[in-house]
């Protein structure tokens, strides 16, 4: 086997394993939408078993529920819709940016981005913000 062979047979080799590395971030990031999905769908269906819950009881939401805590009553269904819609728009732009890393590895031309990573850090961090003022809010009522 010649030096051309195996140096055509080593770029290959490290070709693929760039493309798996970057299929196995798409899935994680995929598996990060989903729990971010998944986490929205409860918080607005915990608004939703609240409110059955008032009804069963025969009660308004504010007889059930401590007079301060009006984020179980609204802001908890538009903060479960928020995280949905947040985890759709990162499985979305996750896939965009596994296109353009693809594209980027077959030119040999890979630029690093940090835009995915800088949204999901700050969604984090006013997810959060917002837990932690909910909870507290929740815990002096």
């Amino acid at each position: 086997m010649s030096n051309k062979d195996e140096d055509q047979k080593s770029y290959r080799s490290s070709h693929a394993r760039d493309h798996m590395a970057n299929e196995r971030t798409f899935l994680a990031w995929i598996r990060t939408s989903i729990g971010i999905m998944a986490f929205g769908f409860v918080v607005e269906k915990f608004a939703l078993f609240i409110k059955q819950i008032a009804l069963l009881l025969g009660k308004s939401h504010s007889q059930v529920l401590p007079e301060n805590s009006h984020f179980l009553q609204g802001d908890s269904s538009i903060f479960g819709v928020f995280l949905v819609a947040l985890g759709v728009l990162l499985c979305l732009l996750a896939f965009i940016k596994y296109k353009k890393i693809e594209k980027q590895i077959e030119g040999d031309t890979y630029q690093p981005s940090m835009l995915l990573n800088i949204m999901l850090t700050l969604s984090v961090l006013l997810i959060g913000i917002f837990l932690a003022v909910y909870l507290n809010s929740s815990i002096y009522t």
